[in-house]
């Protein structure tokens, strides 16, 4: 039984991840439309370059572009997916029975898409790079790239693991428990 404290942080939890589930969707959304645009549009957004800049960047890359899109769509497809599992286990928090081997499958697969999305920022901080050197040349251009190691984003990766297995060895202890009784 939880305590009205509880049910308050379990509620602003739930709002929180649906929140976040939101932001990711709008975001994919937003990410798509780029793509699209980009395929579709691409004679287009190179005339308007070449008329704005007056040569002193040349086409668009492409590749590098689509890349980068393609990745960040890929990160936030997976934290949107990952907040989903955080609201499900939130859910069981406030049934009262978080030890269930469901809540450790969701805790191992939400570590797996947190070291995906850790992994994909490689490539996708190189393609960002690569699109902030084109892009130097342009007046006003003002491309900011985090290309950092994230500490807290490996750190995180293996909490989740942790508590995968803290969990899986929380409820087969509970189930040995009503086993005996």
């Amino acid at each position: 039984m939880t305590d009205k404290p509880n049910d308050l942080l379990l509620l602003a939890g739930k709002i929180l991840t649906i929140l976040m589930q939101i932001f990711m969707a709008i975001g994919a959304a937003a990410l798509l439309a780029g793509l699209i645009a980009v395929v579709f549009m691409q004679s287009a957004i190179n005339a308007e370059i070449t008329t704005e800049f007056e040569g002193a960047v040349g086409v668009l890359p492409l590749m590098p572009t689509l890349g980068a899109m393609a990745l960040a769509m890929g990160c936030v497809v997976l934290i949107f997916l990952f907040f989903g599992k955080l609201r499900a286990i939130i859910s069981t928090v406030g049934e009262g029975d978080p030890f269930v081997p469901e809540n450790a499958d969701r805790l191992n697969i939400m570590a797996w898409m947190l070291l995906a999305v850790q992994v994909m920022a490689i490539p996708l901080a190189g393609l960002a790079l690569l699109l902030a050197k084109w892009a130097e040349p342009m007046e006003d251009a003002n491309f900011n790239v985090d290309s950092g190691f994230d500490l807290t984003g490996i750190i995180m990766v293996v909490v989740l693991f942790i508590l995968a297995r803290v969990f899986k060895h929380g409820a087969a202890m509970r189930d040995d428990l009503e086993g005996t009784v």
